[in-house]
């Protein structure tokens, strides 16, 4: 199990902007899994919504894409580079995420073609799909 300061070594992403916790599993350039324990604490329950916390869609879009960029940017050959979106398709929620949630982050890299590819995407909550959906990226260098 991989933790923040971990996955850091890996992937360019920093608080608040870091959407992973844990990272279960890698298989270099092929998959991982990772987790996002949902806290009340969360910057974005503050608007979204007063009284009605619920995680946004596109940060459970974006949990997922930091896990699928886990499972690409461990490769020693793309080390020091940044996984870009470049789309996402066939994206739908199916079950809130409010806080005390822990989610499972599952990305699966099903193409690739020189920096770009596309995962096939899942998170889930107690084994409920929350997300699932198609998230395509670019790898470019850092600067």
């Amino acid at each position: 199990m991989l933790d923040k300061e971990e996955i850091k070594k890996i992937i360019p992403q920093r608080d608040p902007f870091l959407m992973i916790d844990e990272v279960e599993e890698i298989i270099e350039g092929e998959s991982a899994v990772a987790y996002k324990n949902v806290s009340e604490d969360e910057w974005y329950f503050k608007g979204h919504f007063p009284g009605n916390p619920i995680m946004p869609g596109v940060l459970i879009a974006e949990s997922l894409a930091q896990t699928g960029a886990v499972a690409i940017l461990s490769m020693e050959e793309n080390k020091g580079k940044n996984a870009l979106f470049g789309g996402i398709d066939k994206m739908k929620f199916k079950k809130i995420v409010v806080p005390g949630d822990r989610l499972k982050l599952e990305v699966r890299i099903i193409k690739r073609k020189g920096p770009i590819g596309v995962g096939e995407a899942i998170a889930t909550v107690d084994g409920k799909i929350a997300a699932k959906g198609e998230l395509t990226f670019a790898l470019v260098d850092n600067k």
